[in-house]
């Protein structure tokens, strides 16, 4: 059994669709999980919570989501970022909107917490960015993997048997998980990765090989940024894209 794990899809829809494509067929007993914020900066995104609602198993509650919904104040967010969930707001279909409503903010199953941004407190929208940060999520975690997103960037922490914590920041990277060990897992961003490498990014978890590979795919952003353009998206967003920032 594999876990595909999608987040950060951001009404990019080009390069979800990439995403996809690089996916390949998908076994039955395989599961396709997005860990949240399918809206927010980018110009699709009726067909983009359409298109996860239509693949997925189940879908998490991003920050731009619940914003979306009028759950999370707008002051949270940077006035680009602001300015596109009031523009999402305007043009989300309702029958969209309620798809949303189902989003869950966590999942267990499988020994695996599935979250957007943190183990403790998911609705804080805090980031974890530093080993401090994951260190103080780690340690309390009563499930040996959670799989993340929010900050944009591919990154793993795991505490050892003996508590120690290892890191690795890298724009791809194979894991193999290991008994005893406790992870925090960030697959990155599909539509807006923030890693200096523009190509969008997902995860593949392996239950049977005990595996983890977060994935690179190259997608049309210029034909994104001209959609953002003629919606009149801010210019901060669209150039942001091309440079993975």
């Amino acid at each position: 059994m594999r876990y595909i794990i999608i987040s950060d899809i951001h009404s990019n829809l080009e390069a979800l669709q990439a995403v996809f494509e690089d996916i390949g067929k998908v076994s039955p007993s395989d599961k396709i999980v997005c860990l949240g914020d399918v809206v927010g900066y980018g110009p699709n995104p009726n067909e983009c919570v359409e298109f996860i609602a239509e693949r997925t198993n189940f879908t998490i509650m991003g920050n731009h989501d619940h914003a979306l919904l009028g759950l999370t104040d707008l002051e949270y967010f940077n006035p680009p970022a602001a300015y596109a969930i009031l523009w999402t707001q305007d043009v989300l279909t309702d029958q969209n909107r309620k798809i949303l409503e189902t989003y869950q903010i966590s999942v267990r199953e499988n020994h695996i917490l599935f979250v957007h941004a943190t183990p403790k407190d998911p609705l804080n929208w805090d980031y974890i960015s530093t080993p401090a940060d994951a260190i103080y999520h780690l340690k309390d975690m009563t499930e040996p993997i959670s799989f993340i997103g929010h900050s944009h960037i591919p990154v793993y922490y795991a505490l050892d048997r003996k508590n120690r914590l290892i890191e690795e920041r890298k724009d791809a990277f194979t894991l193999q998980i290991r008994n005893g060990f406790r992870y925090i897992i960030n697959v990155g961003s599909v539509g807006q990765p923030r890693d200096r490498n523009p190509s969008a990014a997902y995860a593949i978890y392996d239950l049977d090989k005990k595996r983890v590979e977060v994935r690179r795919v190259p997608y049309d952003i210029q034909t994104t940024q001209q959609k953002m353009r003629k919606v009149n998206l801010p210019v901060f967003l669209i150039e942001r894209l091309s440079r993975g920032i």
